[in-house]
């Protein structure tokens, strides 16, 4: 029986595409979009924020995953009160950017997130700790890139990682029985 996912700690952007207005509770923004469509999602929120009269107080990224914490740590370093962090792309890069985010001291209540993708997920191995990135469902089950053992795709993400959880699928079985 699959739980009730609003009540996991997967949010909901992160297994439905989504694409929110611009948050124009803020003072200043970070912007980060990760690919085209992410990019085309940041035009639409400048344009809201430029509406508004905010021009000057956003900063815009266009940027692949490992330049995001970069741009993140960046910001941060100038960030007073009412500053707000936006971020669009695929759900799997959102997630490790929110973790570096919330890492940061970044509250969710200052966050934004339009998901343009959710297929694609990154799996923390609990038995060895590699992280396996592939285009994968809830409780459906991968090999760990690593430690080839077949793991159940969990609904829980970790918010520190932005990782899903995985584990050995079969773990209760004894040896002789799994083939």
């Amino acid at each position: 029986m699959r739980p009730d996912l609003e009540l996991t700690s997967v949010p909901g952007w992160a297994l439905n595409p989504t694409q929110p207005d611009a948050d124009l509770s803020g003072r200043a923004w970070t912007i980060i979009a990760f690919g085209p469509r992410g990019a085309d999602v940041a035009r639409g929120w400048m344009t809201q924020i430029v509406s508004a009269g905010h021009e000057s107080a956003v900063r815009l990224h266009q940027v692949d995953a490992g330049q995001a914490r970069a741009a993140l740590t960046a910001d941060l370093a100038d960030a007073r009160v009412g500053w707000r962090l936006m971020m669009a792309g695929p759900a799997d890069a959102c997630l490790e950017l929110r973790g570096a985010a919330t890492g940061l001291g970044v509250a969710d209540d200052e966050m934004t997130v339009a998901s343009t993708d959710v297929d694609s997920r990154a799996v923390h191995c609990v038995h060895c700790g590699f992280v396996t990135r592939a285009r994968v469902q809830l409780d459906q089950v991968l090999p760990c890139a690593s430690c080839e053992r077949k793991l159940l795709v969990y609904h829980h993400v970790s918010r520190r990682g932005g990782t899903y959880l995985g584990f050995m699928v079969d773990a209760e079985c004894p040896a002789e029985v799994v083939s």
